[in-house]
């Protein structure tokens, strides 16, 4: 195939974007690998830690995440420990999901590196860039 029609895979957008993405995570990968955590757990406390008791599908669209796999990752993290599940009161029909002290220990022990990680990543590109590229993804998202 010429590859008539197609862009360079480097100026390809999804390409360029899990390029990027692989480039961001190396180092955050080395540091959940300390505490055995995975990345899809990684982002459901981060959720949680954000935006407090909330139902799994909240979860799902905010960590990026479908639906039966956060089924899957949240049995392994309530079997651990790091989250807590709970009736919901105004609906008994709901299940709301929250973080435990054990979460938010895992939090606390990253958070240092985790700024760390990201004060890098600002001093490489520049935090101007760096605020640009956040804003250009916001605005593709909306």
């Amino acid at each position: 195939m010429s590859g008539a029609g197609f862009r360079k895979t480097k100026r390809s957008l999804p390409i360029a974007l899990l390029r990027a993405r692989e480039e961001v995570m190396v180092p955050i990968r080395s540091m959940l690998a300390q505490s055995g955590v995975t990345e899809q757990k990684w982002r459901v406390l981060r959720v949680l830690e954000e935006i407090g008791e909330v139902e799994p599908t909240i979860i799902a669209s905010e960590a990026c995440l479908h639906l039966p796999s956060l089924s899957r990752i949240l049995k392994s993290m309530e079997a651990d420990g790091l989250i807590q599940r709970k009736e919901d009161l105004e609906d008994r029909r709901k299940t709301l999901v929250g973080i435990s002290k054990a979460g938010r220990a895992i939090l606390t022990k990253h958070a240092g590196q985790s700024a760390a990680i990201f004060a890098e990543l600002e001093a490489r590109m520049g935090k101007e860039k760096l605020e640009t590229i956040l804003d250009l993804l916001e605005e593709l998202l909306d």
